[in-house]
């Protein structure tokens, strides 16, 4: 007879874990209606780019150079929060925080029901952020799509043997899948650029508008 599992006794470690960390920024109303007008006016006058876009409009990398003072506080907010996920090793000190002088650029983006983005990543990058300006009400209603969503990049795990199968551990249920974030009015989101994602198409009315980021030394 076999003896029975005291699960209070079961000690998990959650190795590589991947940081997906998410914030919202204090003044998020007064920025986002700055933000969106100059977005929005520049979208109708610039043919923007073309990179993972499925559709919608992208700016190139000089959002800084039109975004005005609101895109100048978004920036500098973006750089505070890479400081604080960031720490630097030290052979003898061990690792200390960070603050770093990065290269970055940033973009912006305006989805219209239909539009996404495909599966990409950031080489060259170590983080990769997104602020939602107007998640054109997909926060709210998450049967709109929009989500912003990740691979797992360990691969297929579980589902190769059986699709059926979830590890029945806490934050290990996604493990092998895809893990979808819904966009948020006001919210900065961070990950590493390694980390493989795309935006899935929404099917509201209100446009989707975002400013994108990427910082790297």
């Amino acid at each position: 007879m076999s003896a029975a599992i005291d699960t209070d006794a079961i000690h998990i470690e959650r190795l590589f874990s991947t940081p997906v960390a998410r914030l919202n920024h204090p003044n998020a109303d007064a920025l986002n209606a700055a933000l969106g007008e100059r977005i929005l006016r520049r979208a109708a006058s610039d043919p923007g780019v073309r990179h993972s876009n499925e559709g919608g409009w992208q700016s190139a990398d000089d959002f800084e150079q039109w975004s005005g003072d609101a895109g100048a506080e978004l920036v500098a907010f973006a750089r505070a929060f890479a400081d604080e996920l960031t720490a630097v090793h030290d052979a003898q000190a061990g690792l200390l925080a960070a603050s770093l002088n990065w290269r970055y650029n940033a973009w912006a983006n305006l989805n219209r029901a239909g539009d996404g983005n495909a599966l990409h990543g950031h080489p060259g990058c170590f983080w990769s952020g997104v602020y939602w300006v107007d998640d054109g009400g997909c926060g709210a209603d998450p049967s709109l799509g929009g989500q912003l969503e990740f691979i797992d990049p360990r691969g297929l795990m579980p589902s190769h043997y059986n699709p059926q199968l979830r590890m029945r551990i806490q934050g290990c249920l996604s493990a092998g899948y895809a893990t979808g974030i819904a966009p948020l009015s006001g919210q900065l989101l961070m990950f590493p650029s390694w980390l493989l994602h795309r935006v899935l198409p929404h099917h509201s009315k209100r446009p989707r508008l975002s400013v994108a980021f990427n910082f790297g030394l």
